[in-house]
């Protein structure tokens, strides 16, 4: 199962719009699998090719992260623009961050890509909430707060703590809320609660939602 880091905030799924999605793989038998788990989805449509302009998720399924594969991930994400859903067999502990700092909030193991786990994914990419594996998440949180406690042991590293209202936020997100229901919750407009996760995400220099509600946790504030 996945768990999904702050489903719904920037935006619901229109119960009419379907979302395109582009299945890319390394061999044409992974491709086809994943594209007839897919097909016949309502929420979803199969494109050919990854358009960032008409918002397709880009769908990535790897074995493993071999320098090639983090390359056309690094490629579709930060030069397309696209947002990307990785399917893949295993990953290391080395990989994991690189993953998430390209800009990729949504993983699902092959063992468990049915066809409801990977239309929650690209669901999830596609609002640019995080939707991580459990056990990917707590070694998310681990990695983040060992980088975080490197940092802060530097001459002259910045203070990167979070402010009470960032901390609330960040709670709710990691509680599944969206941005409606956090806004109710803390009085706030919606606008206000954007603007609360991009003005941390920035500070803190973290990639999305996912690792903002891992920094959050190793750190002890939620």
């Amino acid at each position: 199962m996945g768990t999904t880091v702050g489903s719904g905030l920037g935006g619901g799924l229109g119960s009419r719009r379907r979302v395109p999605v582009a299945v890319q793989a390394p061999d044409p038998i992974s491709r086809a699998g994943a594209v007839s788990q897919l097909r016949g989805r309502p929420e979803v449509e199969v494109r050919e090719e990854v358009s960032a302009a008409a918002g397709t998720v880009a769908l990535l399924i790897e074995d493993t992260l071999d320098e090639a594969a983090l390359a056309r991930l690094r490629r579709i994400v930060r030069s397309e623009g696209a947002r990307a859903v990785l399917v893949v067999g295993t990953i290391r502990e080395t990989e994991l961050l690189d993953v998430i700092e390209c800009g990729v909030g949504a993983i699902v193991w092959r063992r468990e890509a049915t066809a409801h786990r990977l239309v929650q994914a690209v669901l999830a990419a596609h609002r640019g909430d995080g939707d991580l594996p459990a056990d990917l998440l707590g070694r998310l949180i681990s990695q983040v707060g060992t980088l975080h406690r490197g940092a802060a042991g530097r001459p002259g590293a910045p203070s990167l703590g979070l402010a009470p209202r960032e901390v609330d936020v960040l709670r709710l997100v990691a509680e599944g809320l969206d941005t409606g229901e956090i806004a109710s919750k803390l009085s706030y407009s919606e606008r206000t609660v954007k603007n609360v996760m991009h003005g941390l995400t920035t500070r803190l220099h973290l990639r999305n939602r996912a690792h903002a509600v891992a920094y959050a946790l190793r750190e002890g504030y939620i």
